[in-house]
């Protein structure tokens, strides 16, 4: 399931999918996207370590409700190991971003994240909001 297929490929930034998992919304539409198979969520493993150390620390999930979230994700995304270091922003956790979205042969990145919001595109993966991503999944 490449470009060519219809189906989109996206990865979804650590910040869309807690917002989806704790307050719901335009992003947990997008997570159900993903788990209902309409699109192809993309995840590294270093992505899944940071989901659960923000749900852990920040918002205080159980063990049990890590888990539970963890599974979701590694169950539900395509999980890929990225070949090339990606140094293009200060921040390393949204040049991870970038590596998993090339790594998976994405079309779009969905974040609420500024810095990558900035770039718009990089390579030929769109670089869009939750709100922008459910327009383009309902017009396709």
């Amino acid at each position: 399931m490449g470009k060519s297929s219809n189906v989109l490929r996206v990865v979804v930034d650590t910040n869309v999918l807690v917002s989806g998992i704790v307050f719901g919304g335009i992003p947990k539409q997008i997570l159900a996207l993903i788990l209902d198979e309409h699109v192809v969520g993309v995840t590294t493993r270093v992505l899944v370590a940071e989901l659960i150390d923000v749900l852990s620390k920040k918002f205080y999930f159980s063990p049990r409700k890590l888990a539970h979230a963890e599974s979701l994700v590694q169950d539900g995304f395509l999980l890929v190991q990225p070949e090339n270091v990606i140094t293009l922003l200060d921040d390393d956790d949204d040049n991870r971003v970038l590596e998993a979205a090339v790594a998976g042969a994405c079309d779009y990145i969905v974040t609420g994240d500024a810095d990558l919001l900035r770039l718009k595109q990089h390579k030929d993966i769109i670089i869009v909001t939750p709100a922008e991503f459910l327009k383009i999944f309902d017009a396709s």
